[in-house]
């Protein structure tokens, strides 16, 4: 999801948000995001605080070839030959309708039965 900032407040709750939905990981590989590291290293200090004694590993790497990045080349190939965005809730939009059409194209909504097309015109509508 595209933000506007930023900043750590926002990535704990991003943090937290993860951990309540998908488990407590091990560990965190991510960029060199400052905003990143300063919301897993508040999320130790909370586990710290509530007597666990297993933390999260987080591991910057300079350049991430995870899935996760590989999975956003799409997006920078559509949007590089673009001149920018003019107004952020444009971007917003325009990189949602990307996301949601490349989702689709994966197979990773409901319902597999219904061609492409026709499930992006569904969520359009």
């Amino acid at each position: 999801m595209l933000s506007e900032y930023r900043d750590e407040t926002v990535a704990t709750a991003f943090f937290n948000q993860a951990i309540d939905t998908n488990g407590f990981p091990g560990k965190v590989v991510m960029d060199k995001s400052g905003a990143n590291y300063a919301g897993l290293k508040n999320i130790n200090f909370l586990l710290m605080l509530a007597g666990l004694i297993s933390f999260i590993e987080i591991l910057q790497i300079k350049y991430l070839n995870n899935l996760i990045e590989q999975d956003h080349r799409f997006i920078k190939k559509i949007t590089n030959p673009m001149m920018g965005f003019k107004a952020f809730h444009s971007a917003k939009a325009t990189l949602n309708g990307i996301e949601t059409a490349h989702m689709i194209r994966k197979g990773q909504l409901s319902d597999k039965n219904i061609p492409a097309y026709k499930q992006f015109m569904a969520l359009a509508g």
